[in-house]
């Protein structure tokens, strides 16, 4: 149920909120009209300031759970042993990036680490512009893929679709809901067409770049023959195959490791972040070999922080605890069973059109009599869990798709938790 606060602490927050502003300035926005001021996270919860826990079922950030002992512990104590960059010899990072890649694709053989995955995406923008010597990238046209000049023009969730520049295209994401799911079928000829329309204008394809889940643009999951198409297409045009497993990486889909392997694709170069270090400021690009031999010996690549001893020790430790506490098998599990709850729920709630989902990743698209509305009411159900201790976001080019991604610890009672919270927020319509 949900809670008030005493006037006191409101008038604390909005202080905060205030110093915030003026610290921060516009861009810095928040979660929800009401603000959760948070100061501790154990696993799938988090804590405010209050003392009120909240179930997280939102957060990829923390993949492992939230201040995971292991995690902390690998982190600490390398940080009080050693932490410098990559330019000195050291095990760690070697053994990290073994560890990595062993859970890849043999055809990809090298890793190559950085900060965030805004800095992978872009990194491996720059490899595939280098190695085909194209400048044109293809996406998906509500995709996000980060937040430098080059990946933010590739992001028209960011900045519309007149930001991305004319050497770039965007295609139709693969919509498996609306006319029968035509979009997805369409996919592979719609990036032949954007191939063409490159052509007209003297540009040619250095890659598609795609996340494996379609998180901004609804979070949709189509048949694996339509991705692979999309990919030949590009390749016979001399570009590559980039997979953004920001979203869907790290056993989130249930399937394995990596969401590119559910279309039995064999990405070119693999971007990765936020659950790479479970909180930790990390990201990688795991990339074919033969692609960055030129780009290496004639641009080079060094990240100061990136690929540094303490993230490596993170990194191994949150690899270690994925296998060890069976995630990837749990997320497959309690997913399908978080799936079916979610099902019961559209057969009472009109406004449920669609449920849309892969492990422990759900898109519940919400229906209206006009995008607007659909949009308003979907705002409203996350704000309704949230004040019922349930934490989801939304996303989709209409707003109307709540985005649920907890973290990968995620129980059957804690699934439970969610739907019974959704029933009574969708209840309120």
């Amino acid at each position: 149920m949900s809670q008030s606060f005493p006037s006191a602490s409101a008038d604390a927050e909005r202080a905060l909120l205030e110093r915030r502003a003026r610290l921060l300035g516009p861009t810095y926005r928040v979660f929800y009209r009401n603000p959760i001021h948070l100061v501790r996270g154990s696993g799938v919860w988090l804590y405010d300031a209050h003392g009120r826990k909240f179930l997280d079922a939102y957060n990829n950030v923390a993949s492992v759970g939230h201040c995971h002992p292991r995690v902390v512990e690998a982190l600490s104590g390398q940080a009080a042993t050693l932490n410098t960059h990559t330019r000195y010899l050291s095990e760690i990072i070697l053994d990290y990036a073994e560890k990595l890649l062993g859970t890849l694709p043999s055809h990809l053989g090298h890793a190559m680490f950085t900060c965030t995955g805004s800095e992978a995406n872009d990194l491996a923008i720059r490899i595939a512009q280098h190695s085909s010597g194209n400048t044109g990238v293809i996406i998906t046209d509500f995709a996000y893929h980060g937040a430098t000049i080059a990946t933010a023009q590739l992001s028209p969730a960011a900045v519309g679709a007149k930001g991305v520049p004319a050497q770039h295209r965007t295609v139709a994401v693969p919509d498996t809901f609306r006319d029968g799911g035509r979009a997805a079928h369409d996919f592979g000829r719609n990036v032949a067409a954007a191939i063409e329309d490159m052509r007209a204008q003297n540009i040619r394809p250095a890659a598609l770049l795609l996340d494996s889940a379609f998180s901004s643009d609804g979070i949709f999951f189509p048949d694996a023959s339509v991705m692979r198409e999309a990919a030949d297409h590009v390749r016979k045009a001399g570009g590559i195959v980039i997979a953004d497993e920001v979203q869907s990486g790290f056993g989130r889909l249930g399937q394995g490791m990596w969401g590119f392997a559910n279309y039995g694709l064999e990405p070119d170069i693999v971007t990765m972040g936020k659950p790479i270090g479970d909180g930790h400021p990390m990201g990688a690009v795991i990339v074919r070999p033969q692609l960055v031999s030129s780009f290496g010996s004639n641009t080079g690549y060094f990240n100061t922080f990136g690929g540094n001893p303490v993230a490596a020790a993170v990194g191994i430790a949150v690899l270690e605890v994925i296998e060890g506490e069976g995630l990837v098998e749990n997320a497959s599990n309690v997913g399908a069973y978080t799936g079916d709850l979610l099902r019961a729920l559209q057969s009472r709630h009109g406004m449920v059109a669609d449920i849309r989902h892969n492990g422990l990743y759900f898109g519940v698209e919400l229906r209206a009599d006009d995008e607007a509305t659909a949009a308003a009411k979907t705002s409203s159900v996350v704000e309704a869990m949230r004040d019922d201790g349930v934490l989801i976001s939304s996303c989709g080019p209409r707003g109307n798709v709540l985005k649920i991604r907890p973290p990968l610890p995620f129980a059957r009672d804690n699934a439970e938790q969610l739907a019974e919270t959704l029933d009574r927020a969708l209840s309120k319509w």
